[in-house]
């Protein structure tokens, strides 16, 4: 357990009290510097950002700050940001907790230079720790392909504190406002909520398992109460108000809003309390991660779970769309990568998985399969070769020297336009004659690809003055047998293809999406 701020800041008070000559001879930079310089002695101290601290006591020429009489109110302001670290989705115990927050005097260990050298340098650690996590999030997503570079934040957060003590503006540096996404606002507003929640007295979590939507249901109303939609526990409520809050929790948990206690809002309903806020914590800090990669540049963001495409710029979205996305049984690939081109008119080369399992078998049954459906066979060489010439009854998935494409049209699998980006896996954005599929709730049924509700605008966007490509092919609409035009970006924008189980819908409101490809192991209670 935490001890109180009060009785640490009095314990560091007492120590400089009662070692005075000891801080001193601290205070001489040749024996601090050697401790610093000592890379033994840090890896003994497990810190977290050992190179950054080194750099950070460089910057401050091999003086130390923590344990001196300066730094009281400094260490104040920092043992405090830890201490409620929760509440921004961090865990304390991330941060030297056996030094910070030991309550043993005796076990301290800060008796001779050394040991106050080793407590100066954990101090630091967990400063540059905490607020790395709290600015840049503590957790990368996961992608299975990285095209874009990670970037390495803590030289310059470490610069900024050592500029911050040399100016004397620790305080104000440590508790400006950051620019965020909206989403971080919300999430940080929920997960306050929520612990506040779990922290009332009586606390338990329920389990709704009756179907009737009305005041008798008191599982249900305690639920409603847990996320804020009623101030009290009330008796004669409505059964008009319970379905409205039913809806308004359905739309939270991207459900379809039919105020009925079906089985799907039962089970959403009925993910702990606890479980939600895992789900916070984790997203907010992977919106943390999207925040300092989008501050200076455009990002495209496909939200696997949400089917939901964004632009992101400088803390919003400036353009928004819906997608399609890979079934569960051939999920699209969460990855980062840079677009390239704009290719219109594209062609569809099938993958070779399709082309044996999917339209061998119906092309056996017929060739004239192969012109109906504006297909082209290439051999190897990508020569186009009569079809009807080909035995097809000797191949199959084990033996098939062909490509199949799909030629230029109105029924082109692509449509008018697809966004390149590399990628191992040839899964790509584009265009899509079935624009139905983007009025349904759920929207999970490609290959893997994934189709954009308005490729029009993304395209005009992404090519900035060479956006009158687009407007052409938008007049001259599906062209038969038409050769790809390949249109290179003005500048390559980033697009993460990520799976985030958190997000912020249209009206601002935020929504929790149900984990399609059980990626995520929560726990069940």
């Amino acid at each position: 357990m935490f001890i109180s701020l009060r009785k640490t800041v009095w314990f560091f008070v007492v120590f400089l009290l009662l070692t005075k000559s000891e801080i001193k001879a601290q205070n001489d930079s040749v024996p601090f510097r050697l401790f610093v310089q000592n890379g033994t002695q840090l890896n003994a101290l497990h810190l977290h950002f050992p190179g950054a601290v080194q750099d950070f006591y460089t910057g401050l020429q091999y003086q130390p700050y923590w344990i001196t009489d300066a730094a009281k109110d400094n260490l104040t302001l920092l043992l405090t940001a830890i201490q409620k670290a929760s509440q921004n989705g961090l865990d304390p115990s991330d941060y030297h907790p056996g030094f910070v927050t030991n309550s043993d005097v005796n076990t301290m260990g800060l008796k001779s230079r050394e040991d106050s050298f080793a407590a100066e340098v954990q101090i630091t650690d967990a400063a540059l720790h905490y607020y790395h996590d709290l600015v840049y999030g503590n957790r990368i997503p996961e992608f299975s392909y990285k095209g874009i570079p990670e970037v390495d934040h803590i030289n310059m957060l470490t610069n900024e504190m050592v500029l911050a003590f040399k100016n004397n503006i620790f305080p104000v540096w440590q508790q400006r406002d950051r620019a965020k996404l909206p989403e971080m606002k919300l999430i940080e507003l929920q997960i306050k909520a929520l612990q506040d929640i779990i922290a009332q007295k009586g606390f338990s979590e329920v389990l709704v398992s009756k179907t009737t939507a009305d005041h008798t249901n008191t599982n249900l109303l305690l639920k409603m109460y847990y996320w804020g939609l009623d101030s009290v526990l009330v008796s004669d409520i409505t059964e008009k108000q319970v379905k409205t809050n039913l809806k308004f929790m359905q739309r939270m948990f991207n459900l379809p809003d039919d105020g009925k206690l079906g089985s799907a809002t039962l089970k959403a309903l009925n993910v702990p309390v606890a479980v939600r806020l895992l789900q916070l914590k984790l997203a907010l800090n992977y919106y943390r991660w999207l925040n300092a990669l989008s501050n200076h540049q455009p990002v495209i963001v496909v939200n696997l779970p949400a089917t939901i495409f964004q632009v992101v710029q400088q803390q919003k979205a400036v353009m928004s769309m819906r997608v399609i996305v890979g079934k569960k049984s051939s999920p699209t690939p969460t990855l980062t990568s840079t677009i390239h081109e704009v290719v219109l008119y594209p062609y569809w080369h099938v993958p070779y998985s399709i082309a044996t399992k999917e339209l061998l078998p119906s092309i056996k049954r017929n060739p004239d399969y192969i012109a109906k459906g504006n297909y082209q066979v290439l051999d190897k060489n990508g020569k186009i070769q009569d079809p009807y010439s080909i035995p097809w009854k000797n191949l199959s998935a084990q033996y098939f020297p062909y490509t199949i494409r799909q030629s230029t049209g109105c029924d082109n699998a692509l449509g008018l336009l697809k966004l390149n980006f590399d990628n191992p896996f040839s899964v790509y954005l584009h265009d899509t004659p079935n624009k139905d599929l983007f009025r349904l709730h759920s929207r999970f049924f490609s290959h893997g690809c994934m189709r954009m509700e308005k490729p029009m605008d993304i395209g005009k966007y992404v090519l900035g003055k060479n956006a009158v490509a687009v407007d052409t092919l938008s007049q001259k609409g599906c062209l038969l047998h038409k050769e790809p035009v390949h249109v290179p970006v003005m500048k390559r924008i980033p697009v993460v293809v990520w799976y985030n189980p958190v997000g912020m819908d249209a009206m601002g409101n935020l929504v929790f999406y149900e984990d399609i490809y059980q990626k995520f192991n929560w726990p069940k209670n």
